[in-house]
C-alpha cells in the first residue's frame, strides 16, 4: 500500500534556538486536509542530540533472511553530537503519533564500545541493528559499527573485531546474498565541529576510503582509497537483491563512485561514473564550490 506518512529527523544545530531536536510527522496522504504538512513533532527530551539518519528497526524487503522480516514498526534514531540512541515506535496505534519507547544513553555507548558520534542505523539480515559510527568519545576520528539486539534494542557491543576497525566511518549498506557490506570514511567530529578547513582535505584529515566487509564473517576484505579530493559519504546498493552494484557519492570532488563485483573470485572494484563541476563562487571558504 501507498505511504500515508513520513518520518524527518529536524535538528536545531547552530540556530541559536535552545530547544530539543524532533521527528516530524508528514501527511503524505493526497485526499487527506493536511497533505504535504507536518502534523506532528516528536520532541527529543534531551538538547543538543543532532539526530542524523533514521533507520528502521527491520530490514527491507529482499534483503532478509528467512524469519527476518516483520512490520516496520520502529524507528532508530541515532544522534551524532550526544551519541544518544532513541528508539521510537511507530506501529499502527501510534504511526502518526510516534511516541519514544526506549532510550540508550551515551554513556552505555562509551564504555561498553568506546565509540561515539553515531551516524546512520540499519537492520541486518538476521533483525539486529547496526549503527555506524564517526568517532570516539574524545572526537577523534574512529571507524566500525554499534550493534543492538533487534528484540530488545539492548547494546550488544561493537560488530567488527577491534583489530579490524577502520581510522574513520559514517555510511554503509550491505547486500546480503552477496555477503558484502561497503562502508564510507567520514568527518573528524572535533575537527569538524570547529568549522569546515579545505585544508584539512589535502592534510589527509578527513577518510578518503571505502572499506568492503564480509557480512557474515565482519572483517574486512578491501579497501579503496578514491583520491584526496573526494569525501566519500552515502552508500546505495541496488534495490535488486541479486545485484552485485552499488553507488557511492562523494562531498567536495562531486563525484559518484560505483561499486561492482569484478571478475576475480570474491572480489570487488570501483570506478568513477560521474563528476560534476564545481562553480565560480565569490564571498566563500573556497574560490570554487563543489
Amino acid at each position: 500500500p501507498r505511504e500515508e506518512v513520513a518520518y524527518v529527523t529536524c535538528t536545531y544545530r547552530c540556530t541559536g534556538i535552545e530547544q530539543p531536536d524532533f521527528l516530524a510527522t508528514v501527511d503524505l496522504n493526497p485526499r487527506s486536509a493536511h497533505y504535504g504538512q507536518v502534523t506532528q513533532r516528536l520532541a527529543m527530551p534531551n538538547l543538543k542530540d543532532e539526530l542524523h539518519c533514521a533507520g528502521w528497526a527491520r530490514p527491507g524487503c529482499g534483503c532478509f533472511e528467512s524469519g527476518a522480516a516483520g512490520k516496520r514498526s520502529k524507528l532508530l534514531l541515532p544522534c551524532l553530537i550526544s551519541s544518544r540512541i532513541y528508539v521510537v515506535d511507530v506501529g499502527e496505534n501510534c504511526h502518526r503519533e510516534p511516541r519514544i519507547c526506549k532510550t540508550i544513553e551515551p554513556v552505555d555507548v562509551f564504555w561498553k564500545c568506546n565509540k561515539a558520534h553515531l551516524a546512520t542505523a540499519r537492520a541486518l539480515p538476521n533483525g539486529d541493528i547496526l549503527i555506524a559510527n564517526m568517532g570516539d568519545p574524545a572526537g577523534n576520528a574512529k571507524g566500525g559499527f554499534v550493534l543492538l539486539d533487534g528484540e530488545s534494542f539492548e547494546l550488544k557491543g561493537n560488530w567488527e573485531s577491534e583489530c579490524e576497525v577502520p581510522p574513520s566511518g559514517h555510511d554503509f549498506w550491505y547486500q546480503a546474498r552477496h555477503n558484502v557490506l561497503l562502508s564510507s570514511a567520514g568527518l573528524v567530529p572535533k575537527r569538524a565541529g570547529r568549522g569546515f578547513d579545505p585544508e584539512d582535505l589535502k592534510k589527509g584529515v578527513f577518510g578518503r576510503r571505502l572499506n568492503v566487509w564480509n557480512l557474515s564473517c565482519r572483517s574486512l576484505t578491501q579497501c579503496f582509497d578514491l583520491g584526496e579530493d573526494s569525501l566519500p559519504l552515502t552508500v546505495r546498493f541496488l534495490h535488486n537483491p541479486e545485484a552485485a552494484e552499488a553507488y557511492v557519492g562523494c562531498a567536495l570532488s562531486g563525484a559518484i563512485f560505483r561499486f561492482f563485483k569484478s571478475c576475480e573470485a570474491n572480489a570487488w572494484a570501483v570506478e568513477e561514473v560521474i563528476r560534476i563541476p564545481p562553480k565560480d563562487v565569490s564571498g566563500w571558504i573556497m574560490p570554487k564550490m563543489p
